[in-house]
């Protein structure tokens, strides 16, 4: 057999272990050929507590990060800190991947560029959501940040829960069973999609599919958002069992 195997690259922050074990455990599962097979690789930015100092400064290293990456030929660069390009100003994720895609395309130009705050709001669009509920880790301030980066790409923020944790290790050492809980606060009644975590270093992934059941609309996190976007970009089928419904197939 013929294999076909597609570099997956993340730029992370130095601090965050959920994206590069929530990502692969996503790709691995997916329902793609038979002769499909993915590699992961990751390039590090500093970033130890979630304010708006050191997001502004981790964001200084995502050109060298995409350059490192570039160095092995990925297929797919995603730069995985939601908070850190939406506290940036709205739609700043299309600068972002306008700057990466000119810093790798001499060497790479095939590459596929994502960030994960535009796989969130771009996944919304897929599923037509108009009217979201969403739970971070953040303090309130960057939440309202997060929630006005949402609503400036016409997409209405019901309702929000922060869990006002600052230090990004300990929110990667969340247990994301406690997210059925406390989800279960947030005012869904009028939401066409529910985001567990829009986080990428909050856990999720594990009670994703617990999550889908009580709701007739979609769960998604913002890891599971940046798995459709990578299928999507490679034109695989965006079936993952057990990662809710954005996954299942219906919106590629």
């Amino acid at each position: 057999m013929n294999y076909r195997t597609y570099r997956i690259g993340q730029i992370v922050p130095s601090s965050n272990i959920t994206m590069e074990t929530e990502v692969p455990e996503m790709l691995l599962r997916a329902e793609v050929p038979e002769n499909v097979r993915f590699t992961f690789h990751s390039s590090r930015a500093p970033m130890k507590n979630v304010s708006a100092e050191e997001l502004s400064q981790m964001n200084s290293h995502m050109e060298r990060c995409a350059i490192e990456l570039t160095d092995a030929r990925m297929d797919v660069i995603a730069s995985a800190c939601l908070v850190a390009i939406m506290s940036q100003g709205t739609g700043f994720h299309r600068t972002v991947e306008e700057n990466l895609k000119l810093v790798t395309c001499d060497e790479a130009p095939d590459t596929r560029i994502l960030t994960s705050a535009g796989c969130l709001v771009d996944s919304l669009k897929a599923i037509g959501a108009r009217r979201v509920a969403l739970i971070t880790p953040y303090m309130k301030n960057l939440t309202a940040l997060v929630a006005g980066y949402i609503e400036h790409e016409d997409i209405e923020v019901l309702d929000t829960i922060s869990l006002e944790i600052p230090n990004n290790l300990e929110v990667g050492s969340q247990d994301p069973n406690n997210l059925l809980k406390i989800v279960h606060q947030l005012k869904t009644a009028e939401a066409d999609a529910v985001i567990l975590s829009a986080c990428v270093q909050m856990p999720s992934l594990a009670a994703l599919a617990e999550a889908q059941k009580m709701f007739s609309v979609p769960v998604l996190s913002t890891a599971a958002a940046t798995v459709f976007q990578i299928l999507r970009s490679l034109n695989l089928p965006t079936v993952v069992p057990d990662a809710g419904d954005l996954l299942s197939g219906r919106y590629s």
